[in-house]
């Protein structure tokens, strides 16, 4: 089998498509691998611009490729190569991969390309893509449930911790109640206990002075055992969030003369409560109940803190629309460093000594003063007494 005929052979059973062309463009010849895929018969191709196998915009630029070439020599393809797209009879389009060579062959310029199609494979990349974008996506959606669950479990974590920590706080809370409790409620009933013996020796005798004594102690122990009892409910109704605030017009200078005259009666040998008030109004949104509650503590602090012969000072003002309450006292202070803790439950100075008291007050009374949204300002020194200042604005 001689050269030529070897060749032709080949070029007809090769598996990819060649196309010759001339110097102008021309196809001259193409094998049946490139007619099958282009959708042609030989006589369809042959003779025409190769640009009829190429969509736009090659299709237009294709002469103008060439004219180039031969002006600069300058090679964009040939012995290159490059991914392009083939214009098929039907009008369709597909991807391949031209390779184009050229030939000197009988005083001529021939342009040979190969045409290997990548349809399949741009399907195997185009699955392969799809595939890799769904990955992604479910990546993606893995990552937020694994973000959501970590999320998840640390707000569990932070929630099992503050229920640990309040739970460490009821049992402080539970501890303190026992200790206070075992401490505050002995000293008056062992008074009454006493008391009470005591008039019935009295009254045999008879001695009415020792008596009346004795029945006033009682008194002032029932009135404490009431008075810590009342802290207990106050403190139990905040913890269980049932205090509502029902705020109304009230009449701010009635309310502080009628306490000032109820807080009198309980003052020690020449303590003199001296109330004022400042302002031209006399009216104001607030709770009445709560206040009085607040200003009744602190007077009651005021009262138990400070010495014999000595002014408790209680005024209020409204300036516009602010109203401030003011308890001023010249008692035992508050040490600096138990400042700090001044609001907790149960917490109470350690220069109290035998002074009775539950160490609720404050806290209740600085909870009542924030559901009414005001706030509580406060300044005190050892031996140059304390100062309460409520502010409430509307």
């Amino acid at each position: 089998m001689d050269s030529s005929r070897l060749l032709a052979a080949i070029i007809d059973t090769a598996i990819d498509g060649i196309v010759t062309i001339d110097h102008m463009g021309i196809v001259e010849s193409i094998n049946p691998a490139a007619l099958a895929l282009f959708g042609y018969e030989a006589q369809e191709v042959i003779g025409n611009n190769i640009s009829m196998l190429m969509p736009e915009p090659d299709k237009s630029r294709h002469d103008g490729y060439i004219d180039n070439y031969k002006r600069t020599g300058k090679k964009k393809i040939i012995g290159i190569g490059r991914e392009v797209r083939g214009l098929r009879k039907d009008g369709t389009t597909f991807p391949f991969r031209l390779a184009v060579s050229e030939v000197f062959y009988q005083n001529k310029r021939v342009f040979t390309g190969f045409v290997h199609d990548l349809t399949k494979e741009k399907e195997v990349e185009e699955q392969l893509l799809k595939h890799t974008l769904e990955l992604e996506e479910i990546v993606r959606d893995r990552t937020k449930d694994l973000i959501s669950l970590v999320s998840e479990l640390e707000k569990a974590k932070t929630d099992v911790s503050n229920s640990l920590e309040k739970e460490k706080e009821l049992n402080q809370l539970k501890s303190r109640f026992v200790s206070m409790a075992s401490h505050e409620f002995r000293t008056p009933l062992s008074s009454v206990q006493l008391s009470a013996s005591l008039i019935e020796k009295y009254i045999e005798k008879p001695d009415f002075q020792a008596v009346l004594k004795h029945t006033a102690r009682i008194k002032g122990a029932v009135q404490l055992l009431n008075s810590i009892l009342n802290d207990f409910l106050s403190l139990e109704k905040l913890e269980a969030g049932v205090v509502t605030v029902n705020k109304n017009k009230i009449n701010v200078v009635h309310l502080g003369e009628e306490i000032a005259e109820e807080m009198q009666l309980i003052c020690k040998k020449n303590q003199h409560i001296v109330y004022q008030h400042t302002g031209l109004e006399a009216e104001f949104v607030l709770d009445p109940h709560l206040l009085k509650s607040s200003i009744i503590n602190l007077v009651s602090n005021a009262v138990k803190y400070s010495g014999e012969d000595t002014f408790i000072e209680f005024s209020t003002e409204i300036n516009g629309d602010t109203c401030t309450v003011i308890v001023k006292d010249n008692g035992i202070g508050i040490p600096d460093e138990d400042q700090v803790n001044l609001f907790e439950p149960f917490f109470r100075a350690h220069n109290t000594g035998n002074i009775p008291g539950t160490g609720l007050g404050l806290n209740i009374v600085k909870r009542y003063i924030t559901l009414m949204g005001g706030k509580l300002e406060y300044w005190s020194a050892i031996h140059k007494g304390t100062m309460f200042k409520m502010i409430f604005t509307q």
